[in-house]
């Protein structure tokens, strides 16, 4: 018999997966704040917008799912969330949004616009996608300002009844006044500009762009380290949110995360080899001129460091979304999930994601076959 415990840790592990996934995709949006930096003519950028253009539904589809799935699995953070820090996520959706009709219409006919405002767009959500990503996960570690009002919870069905309600007025713009939570934004940007270059060297056949992504590969992975360094190192110190297993009372613990990864030490393991295979991607590309495949290490080791950053927030008696101003309204995987039968159900679903994960694999490697230079996009009968 499958415990409700174990379907509760479960899915908190998927959730981290597509966590980690979804950072790793967002080398899109890396590569679409380096169009006009990184390329220099106009077939330069018709080449960069294609060679993105051909992998940008990927990390939109895993957002998707990465939110029906919290929204599932886990609706009381959803609602607390997504209703609290209003204005953090829709800026960030709404960016995601710019992104799909730019690449859909900037080369259709008739487009009034011109592709220069559509790379315009394209520019602005790999910037605001990826910072506000980090600051989201930062807030995972840092808390937040919400309260819940669990006893509400029977009254559901109630007219005036609220569970969850946020309690600063700039609705999740105020966590861009913490810098641990910048830092992370930071992080996630850089990262994101790392991950493109190494993706363009392996996969742009343009001697020119190639050596100018081994140049940013530079630019942008010392920031990544130095910032990733300052909220890792931060966070590790710095008191954590502990819930008491017997009473599920949420109290403040020294070094919290430390110990989690200390007290779990497969998750901190693996997070150590996720961190080096992440530095090993981008150290080798940069000393190794013909090293090619610095995105695969590089982008491994990034699923695998976010999806343990994520594990050790919300395991080992973690509440995993913390509340600054009550800690009792913080949110758990035990005291926010959906009911037994509805993540049993969605088990049963999840079996059927390495069928997925094959089929993207198998799409991923046919468009793949062969690198990418300016004949292959002139004579691809469908090019943005």
């Amino acid at each position: 018999m499958i415990t409700y415990e174990f379907l509760q840790k479960y899915w908190w592990f998927v959730m981290s997966l597509l966590g980690g996934l979804l950072v790793f995709l967002m080398f899109v949006q890396g590569g679409q704040s380096m169009l006009g930096s990184l390329s220099r003519k106009e077939d330069e950028k018709k080449l960069l917008v294609n060679t993105l253009g051909r992998k940008w539904e990927y990390t939109f589809t895993t957002l998707v799912v990465f939110g029906g799935a919290f929204f599932a699995a886990f609706p009381l953070f959803y609602s607390t969330s997504f209703g609290g820090a209003y204005w953090v996520w829709m800026i960030m959706l709404f960016s995601f949004v710019l992104q799909a009709v730019s690449y859909e219409f900037q080369s259709k006919p008739g487009n009034i616009f011109g592709p220069t405002t559509y790379r315009i767009l394209l520019f602005l959500n790999g910037l605001i996608g990826t910072f506000l990503l980090g600051i989201i996960v930062a807030s995972f570690f840092t808390g937040s300002e919400f309260t819940v009002g669990k006893g509400n919870i029977a009254g559901l069905g109630e007219s005036g009844i609220v569970i969850s309600q946020w309690q600063n007025p700039l609705m999740g713009l105020e966590l861009l006044g913490n810098f641990r939570n910048i830092s992370l934004g930071l992080a996630i940007f850089f990262l994101a500009r790392t991950l493109a270059s190494l993706f363009f060297i392996n996969r742009l056949n343009h001697k020119t762009l190639e050596k100018r992504s081994h140049s940013f590969v530079i630019y942008n992975g010392i920031p990544f380290v130095v910032f990733f360094l300052v909220f890792l190192i931060w966070t590790l110190i710095a008191e954590g949110y502990a819930v008491n297993p017997q009473t599920g009372e949420v109290y403040l613990e020294n070094m919290k995360y430390l110990n989690n990864f200390i007290e779990m030490p497969i998750v901190g393991v693996l997070f150590l080899l996720g961190v080096v295979s992440v530095l090993y991607g981008i150290i080798n590309t940069i000393i190794n001129s013909k090293f090619k495949k610095g995105i695969w290490f590089a982008g491994v080791g990034t699923v695998i460091t976010v999806t343990m950053l994520l594990l050790v927030t919300g395991f080992n008696n973690t509440a995993y979304y913390p509340s600054s101003v009550d800690l009792q309204s913080s949110l758990t995987i035990y005291n926010s999930s959906s009911s037994y039968f509805t993540l049993s159900v969605m088990s049963v679903v999840s079996l059927f994601i390495p069928i997925v994960i094959a089929y993207i694999v198998f799409a991923w490697r046919s468009l793949e076959k062969k690198k990418i230079g300016l004949k292959e996009i002139e004579t691809d009968g469908h090019s943005y």
